[in-house]
């Protein structure tokens, strides 16, 4: 009696194991066409055309200009500040990271260190992890407007190392930020 229920399931998943299944890909989207779902105009084509590997702009940045190239070139503009909890790049930093991403694709031998930081707000293990956020989102634009992989690297010190001391909201502005340092 108990063989015979046995046999029935045994049969049912050979049943189901057998049956095709229709392909769950979608359709490929042509080149520079609107991909679903984007409100801002993106395209897969990439940024005025700008295929894989390219240099893009950010948005919000006009590209960077000769005076941002100046800048990261005297040391000055390499400091880019966020928002409370936030790891987003504010579009007012567009031409920094552009300038930055620029002088490493022309110096292939260039490294540089992105140190995230945080304010005091919150426990040590959750802004050692927010400053990484952030050193992460910075190495990702300067990745995509054409610096190297092995050019940039992070590190988050968190809390541990305040730009301004304080417990208002004007010090917590100025802890907020990634750094960014030559590594050599």
């Amino acid at each position: 009696m108990r063989v015979l229920p046995l046999i029935a399931i045994m049969a049912s998943v050979l049943l189901l194991a057998g049956c095709p299944k229709k392909p769950t890909t979608a359709p490929e989207a042509e080149t520079g066409s609107a991909v679903p779902g984007e409100t801002d105009g993106a395209t897969t084509g990439g940024a005025a055309g700008a295929g894989v590997g390219e240099a893009r702009p950010l948005p919000g940045g006009e590209g960077g200009g000769a005076g941002a190239d100046a800048a990261m070139a005297a040391g000055a503009g390499r400091i880019i500040y966020f928002d409370f909890d936030s790891s987003e790049i504010r579009p007012e930093y567009a031409e920094i990271i552009t300038a930055a991403a620029r002088r490493l694709a022309a110096a292939p031998a260039l490294r540089i260190r992105l140190e995230g930081h945080t304010d005091e707000r919150g426990s040590r293990e959750y802004n050692i992890a927010l400053g990484e956020r952030r050193a992460q989102a910075v190495r990702r634009a300067l990745l995509l407007q054409g610096a190297g992989d092995p050019q940039v690297v992070t590190v988050s010190f968190g809390e541990e190392r305040p730009a301004m001391d304080g417990t208002d909201e004007a010090a917590y502005e100025k802890n907020r930020r990634v750094e960014i340092v030559d590594a050599g």
